[in-house]
């Protein structure tokens, strides 16, 4: 049985991903959403791994035994850095705003880093989270995937 996902006027909608955040207010009411593009956050470009250092991964020895020091994935810290910037963002703006209720989607890795972040007062106010990543789609296709998700 499937419940419905009730959005109220002013609520707010997070899609993210390690890259893009969209910050969307509904404009609309909870039976028929208008969601609007308040805020996008964008990341830096990344360069790939092979780019940021020539070096190989290094070694250490310890008691005789040596062992291989795995590589830096500058890809995985930039993306959790985003996702702390993210969750900066949107506690400031439920502390600001006085957001009453939240959605969340982003991709299972992205979410859990947000979760790890977000204030109290935002974790209270979350009423659904989505494990997708919408963060390509137009708005249309988002309030689509959010109704048909509930």
């Amino acid at each position: 049985m499937r419940k419905e996902l009730k959005l109220p006027h002013d609520g707010l909608v997070l899609v993210s991903d390690g890259r893009k955040a969209l910050f969307l207010k509904n404009q609309g009411d909870d039976l028929y959403p208008n969601l609007q593009v308040e805020r996008v956050l964008q990341a830096p470009d990344n360069p790939q791994t092979r780019q940021h250092g020539t070096d190989k991964p290094g070694q250490s020895a310890m008691m005789g035994q040596r062992s291989a020091v795995e590589q830096t994935d500058w890809h995985d810290l930039a993306e959790r850095k985003f996702a702390g910037e993210v969750a900066e963002a949107l506690n400031a703006t439920c502390f600001n705003a006085g957001v009453k209720a939240i959605i969340v989607a982003a991709p299972p890795r992205t979410l859990a880093e947000l979760r790890q972040r977000f204030s109290e007062a935002v974790k209270q106010r979350i009423v659904a989270e989505v494990n997708k990543d919408l963060t390509k789609h137009p708005v249309y296709e988002i309030e689509q995937h959010l109704m048909a998700d509930a």
